[in-house]
């Protein structure tokens, strides 16, 4: 069990995550798209933005969320 602990990594409460993190927070993606944290979460009850709910926690692919802006800058 020891040698369990060594792996993990020290979890810093204070520092944010690297961005080049592909997965990311509503918070997270909140930032990255520009968009207030309301707003997301309204896209995410209308069901019109690209998320996964992990242990009952929304998750934002950066790359699919990329696709997604581009497809929507590209309709208007």
């Amino acid at each position: 069990m020891e040698d369990l602990k060594k792996d993990r990594m020290p979890v810093d409460k204070g520092k944010r995550r690297p961005e080049r993190t592909q997965i990311m927070t509503p918070k997270e993606a909140a930032k990255y798209l520009g968009f207030h944290l309301v707003t997301v979460y309204r896209l995410l009850k209308k069901q019109e933005i690209p998320a996964t709910k992990i242990g009952g926690q929304w998750r934002f692919k950066k790359d699919v969320l990329d696709a997604w802006l581009l497809k929507r800058m590209n309709q208007g």
